[in-house]
């Protein structure tokens, strides 16, 4: 396998498309969500899109309460662990409350099923997903995100919060690296 912090990466989705995607994807989703939402972002990855997300959800009248819940289940290799470690809990009680969970990527699931377990046990009311990327995968996932702001090619991707070892989250759009 090539060793991806060597790599070029390929762009697959430039910025404008990117916003343009995350639009839409508060387009159908400020319906579902109101001002006493609280919206999750999983750190590290999901901090772009939820950034996004949220300014685009304000911009449609939606002031979303907002937390993190930092997971980690790739650490700085390519493939998933198979185990997700809990770094950081929810700072904001969530208990009666709608939940909107944002992640950058849906690949093996494992994250987004742990994160939707936690914010149940926190006594969340009713959980939405979104995700801006939702990767193909061989097997049935746990979980299933409500919204997905982007069909993704099974590839190796960075940028707009996705990395290889840390590196390239920072790009404004979304390349492969394989």
């Amino acid at each position: 396998m090539a060793d991806p912090t060597r790599d070029v990466p390929e762009p697959l989705l430039d910025e404008a498309e990117v916003v343009s995607r995350v639009e839409a994807l508060a387009e159908a989703l400020a319906p579902r969500v109101d001002d006493e939402t609280v919206a999750v972002c999983l750190l590290t990855g999901g901090l772009w899109f939820a950034a996004d997300l949220t300014r685009a959800l304000a911009r449609r009248g939606r002031l979303l309460r907002f937390d993190a819940l930092w997971l980690a289940s790739y650490g700085d290799g390519m493939v998933s662990k198979g185990r997700v470690e809990v770094r950081a809990h929810l700072q904001r009680p969530v208990t009666g409350r709608r939940v909107l969970l944002m992640d950058d990527v849906f690949d093996s699931g494992l994250s987004l099923a742990e994160a939707v377990r936690a914010v149940r046990e926190a006594g969340a009311d009713e959980v939405l997903t979104a995700v801006f990327a939702r990767k193909p995968w061989p097997e049935t996932r746990a979980i299933t995100p409500d919204f997905v702001a982007w069909e993704a090619p099974a590839r190796y991707l960075v940028g707009y919060g996705l990395d290889s070892a840390g590196k390239m989250r920072g790009l404004p759009s979304i390349c492969a690296l394989d």
